[in-house]
């Protein structure tokens, strides 16, 4: 008889996770669902009934606790809060905050601010985009959090007067970090909402990089890839060794994020330069072939020279240093979301080989690939 697996969460998550857990079905694990937003005693009560022999939930204040006190094994999927007896599985919030931030400043920005809505994933997030700032950068943070109570597809909500205040008055142009894609996608339509265009004076980057969300904002937004499919097999594989009897790790397991992925919201076109745009542009284009930065002033016609005063006085580092810091972060981002060996990586990346790869990416990252795609551990 297959082992049945209570699956209590909201249908967002669910989506989420579901490619990853079809593989533990052929290993007899039969996954009976529940909306996690039907009432906590309806939820209790239909548990008992169905006598899973184990539980994976997402972590929502004032119903995990009651689910917890079920005492199945339990697996949590997107929480670092502990739980004794309980794996708690999350990605790694402080790390989402600081990939926002490193494009930011790799997109030359000096003005940077966050909005978050009140949660512990949004004080977490917040605290690493700041940390990964320059020294002696400054950060306006705004919590909006009315959108706490929202669920996570709405968007019928408008922008406080206290938020419209804080968007009016921030130098621009200004990259701001939204702490999930929804809350990116309120923040693009209060910016239209106050006639501040977007990416050209705001530019904004979110988080969890969700399809459906990002692609039916406007302008489309750009936001931090969540490696879901990797948090599904390792929520998969906790609830195994919970099933096996074995004891739940002491402290969160934590999966690093992927890089961002560029949308319209924020990206390097909504320079003003000319010269420094048809560059980056080229870069972007051309990130895949073994190109040398002779070739890009070349075929674009512009002096070297020129350019590399620009690049220096814009983005604080040369042409050269900038297509790396391209090719690594598209690198972080196929290391955790694809399966490729590091070769093939490589290659998509316009390295010429692993080792060339591995020398510029420990020189950025100031570790290797191969560390950097390591199985996540407790943390």
């Amino acid at each position: 008889m297959p082992s049945t697996i209570a699956i209590v969460m909201s249908e967002v998550f669910l989506r989420r996770l579901t490619p990853s857990l079809t593989p533990f079905v052929r290993r007899q694990q039969d996954f009976h669902i529940l909306s996690i937003h039907r009432p906590i005693e309806e939820l209790r009560q239909r548990l008992q009934d169905l006598q899973p022999a184990g539980l994976i939930t997402e972590w929502l204040p004032a119903i995990t606790d009651r689910l917890l006190q079920l005492e199945l094994p339990t697996v949590i999927a997107d929480t670092d809060f502990t739980y004794p007896g309980v794996t708690s599985i999350d990605v790694d919030d402080h790390a989402v905050g600081a990939e926002a931030a490193r494009a930011f400043l790799e997109a030359g920005y000096r003005s940077f601010a966050c909005l978050g809505n009140g949660a512990p994933y949004s004080d977490q997030r917040i605290h690493g985009f700041r940390q990964a700032l320059e020294a002696d950068t400054s950060c306006s943070v705004h919590t909006e959090p009315s959108l706490l109570e929202a669920r996570y597809s709405e968007s019928f909500t408008s922008p406080s007067d206290a938020m419209q205040q804080w968007l009016h008055d921030l130098p621009k142009p200004v990259g701001i970090f939204a702490v999930h894609d929804p809350l990116g996608r309120f923040l693009c339509g209060a910016c239209q909402t106050l006639g501040l265009k977007v990416p050209e004076q705001v530019a904004v980057i979110g988080a969890n990089n969700d399809e459906l969300v990002c692609g039916l904002s406007y302008p489309m937004l750009s936001s931090v890839a969540i490696p879901w499919e990797k948090i599904g097999a390792v929520v998969g594989e906790a609830m195994e060794r919970q099933l096996a009897g074995e004891t739940a790790p002491p402290s969160p397991i934590q999966i690093p994020p992927g890089g961002v992925v560029l949308r319209h919201s924020a990206n390097h076109l909504a320079v003003e330069d000319e010269m420094l745009r048809r560059a980056m542009s080229y870069l972007s284009e051309h990130l895949q072939d073994p190109i040398s930065i002779g070739e890009l002033c070349h075929d674009l016609r512009i002096a070297r020279r020129s350019l590399e005063r620009k690049f220096r006085e814009f983005y604080r580092c040369t042409p050269w240093e900038m297509l790396c810091r391209m090719r690594v972060r598209h690198a972080r981002h196929l290391l955790v979301q694809t399966n490729h060996p590091i070769s093939r990586i490589a290659e998509l990346c316009g390295f010429n080989d692993p080792e060339r790869m591995a020398v510029v990416f420990k020189r950025i990252t100031h570790q290797s690939p191969s560390h950097f795609r390591r199985t996540p551990r407790p943390g």
